[in-house]
């Protein structure tokens, strides 16, 4: 994949994100000219015999219930059981497995990449379909193989009620405002909550690029985890303009508003707000392997990591997801769900980490001139985060 082609059509990145991003869907067509599979449908379903992969089939008619979900990994058995259609292998996390997948991700990049979730692709049989339901995230849907038609409904909530027969989230009800026939390249994106129903004409292929919404609840629990680290014990409610009351169990609107305003000095640190976003948006999506030792780190030494430098081409791996924050002269650099502080000299290093997962050596080792970009690499290195891909 080129990052040189507008996936986009005729709209440029700035029209989208003012006209569409989270407002409206847009039809693409061929945004993706002469676009061929990464992955063959056979070698889709070799990945969902993997105990480490997440894998679904949904059978719109199951034998114990419309609409039924099986969660692997499955057995290759399982396969020759399937009905001749009506049925869809969903394989989650592709790009956590396959570079080529990680690298259409990277086409993507005019939406800030701490944002992006992951690539799920749905192999269907003819009339597969996961049934007419509503997504919190944003969505892309590239049509990778065959076709699929797309029809679209009402703007949803949680309000909505749904189908009470099967576990999966099918909507009871789908007022159809509009339907496309995708074809191979081409591609639409959907806003959050927008009801949508894909059914396959044929054996089909579709990659869904999904984005990364944290729910309030998330984010609240990842504030307390990080207020818990940087706590300083001083800082406690007061109320040093108490009032008497005449009756002393009442929790007067007064308290209610100190509360408030202790909370919100609480959450005012933008530092806060940063490691909190930063270290929960970019912690690893599936647990991954890691033969470090007791300490956290291997025995990756500097000599090493000017050894590797000397590659051509050095790659980030493919569960590691990077992001940072500069502001007045500190730099936070967050991988895996750590922070690393910086100073504002390296800013630079950081964003040429972050933009992408394929560097040159060289380019690295000038970096590393400078001796805090080049205990960040080395700690970087020593967490996994990147190989010599000579």
């Amino acid at each position: 994949m080129s990052s040189s082609i507008n996936i986009l059509g005729n709209i440029s990145k700035e029209q989208f994100l003012k006209e569409y991003w989270q407002k409206k869907p847009l039809i693409i067509r061929q945004a993706y000219p002469n676009f061929e599979p990464i992955i063959a449908a056979d070698e889709l379903a070799g990945m969902s015999l993997e105990e480490e992969i997440e894998s679904r089939i949904i059978l719109e008619n199951g034998p114990d219930s419309p609409w039924q979900l099986m969660s692997g990994p499955f057995e290759e058995e399982t396969f020759s059981k399937l009905p001749a259609d009506k049925w869809t292998l969903l394989i989650q996390g592709v790009d956590q497995w396959i570079p080529e997948a990680a690298d259409l991700l990277q086409d993507f990049n005019f939406i800030p990449n701490w944002r992006i979730d992951d690539l799920m692709i749905s192999f269907a049989t003819d009339g597969g379909s996961v049934g007419p339901h509503y997504d919190q995230y944003d969505v892309f849907l590239l049509q990778a193989e065959g076709q699929r038609e797309w029809r679209i409904g009402q703007m949803c909530s949680e309000q909505d009620d749904f189908l009470k027969e099967t576990k999966l989230r099918i909507l009871s009800k789908f007022e159809e405002t509009e339907r496309w026939l995708l074809e191979p390249g081409d591609m639409l994106y959907l806003p959050p909550r927008l009801a949508h129903y894909g059914i396959s004409q044929g054996n089909c292929q579709t990659y869904s690029i999904g984005f990364r919404a944290p729910s309030q609840s998330e984010l609240m629990h990842s504030l307390v985890d990080q207020i818990d680290i940087s706590s300083n014990e001083d800082q406690r409610y007061g109320d040093p303009d108490l009032a008497l009351q005449n009756h002393s169990g009442k929790i007067s609107t007064a308290a209610l508003q100190q509360v408030r305003d202790f909370m919100t000095q609480a959450i005012a640190d933008p530092l806060l707000l940063s490691d909190t976003i930063g270290k929960l948006m970019t912690e690893p999506k599936y647990q991954q392997v890691n033969d470090n030792d007791k300490d956290g780190h291997s025995d990756y030494s500097l000599l090493d990591l000017n050894d590797d430098l000397q590659a051509e081409s050095i790659e980030r791996e493919l569960h590691s997801r990077f992001a940072y924050n500069c502001s007045d002269d500190a730099v936070s650099f967050y991988a895996g769900g750590k922070v690393h502080a910086l100073t504002e000299n390296s800013l630079e290093f950081v964003q040429y980490l972050s933009q992408q997962r394929q560097y040159q050596g060289e380019r690295l080792l000038n970096y590393c001139k400078d001796k805090n970009n080049q205990q960040l690499l080395l700690r970087l290195w020593q967490d996994g985060h990147f190989f010599a891909a000579d």
